[in-house]
């Protein structure tokens, strides 16, 4: 089976606006155009469409679930990772975390957890892993778009390409400190089920 994961598009978080509620994100004016052009490039229906819960994912979907009107959508626990407690850090603006994230990362404790609203990063791994589960139990010819966020599809991409490492050693990877995201907004990273492994189709970095 191939799942194609695609991040949501442009957000107002992305574009610097201070967000409050980290689930109700919306897309900006680009971030909408991204998603009709996602929805217009597709060469072939998939047997399934599946959303994070945020509203920035299920408003990348839409045009895509418009388009393919009589595929089943459902809406899994692939939201994005959240690992600075929300509580303290909503409405602030990326310079001002910034301290907060290079001490965190530098940290490199998959097991550590900021407080309530947070998890660690092996839970995400986990969540990962789950997802990717689900997705091998669908037929083998099957196809599935999945929208989600950047950091979860990274995280899948690290389970499905570093399978070797640990979890501390792929969160020592994961950081990209003043680097461009790993993925883009409205990118796509395709993976396939074959015989009994995950592979990944294309790298994340950089593919449009």
């Amino acid at each position: 089976m191939r799942a194609i994961f695609i991040r949501h598009g442009q957000s107002t978080g992305n574009a610097g606006v201070p967000c409050h509620d980290l689930g109700a994100i919306e897309l900006t004016e680009l971030g909408q155009e991204q998603a009709r052009d996602v929805a217009a490039s597709w060469t072939q229906a998939p047997a399934l469409i599946v959303t994070s819960p945020y509203t920035r994912t299920r408003q990348t979907a839409a045009p895509t679930i418009a388009r393919f009107p009589g595929v089943p959508v459902e809406v899994w626990p692939i939201e994005e990772f959240t690992y600075l407690q929300p509580a303290r850090w909503n409405g602030t603006r990326s310079a001002e975390r910034m301290p907060h994230l290079e001490r965190y990362w530098g940290a490199a404790d998959p097991d550590y957890c900021d407080g309530e609203g947070t998890e660690s990063f092996a839970t995400l791994l986990r969540r990962c892993e789950a997802a990717l589960a689900r997705l091998t139990a669908m037929p083998p010819a099957s196809l599935v778009y999945v929208f989600g966020h950047g950091q979860f599809i990274q995280a899948a991409h690290a389970i499905v390409a570093d399978a070797d490492l640990d979890d501390r050693d792929k969160m020592q990877a994961f950081w990209r400190n003043g680097e461009p995201p790993a993925i883009s907004n409205a990118q796509r990273v395709s993976f396939h089920w074959e015989e009994g492994r995950w592979q990944c189709d294309n790298s994340p970095v950089f593919v449009t």
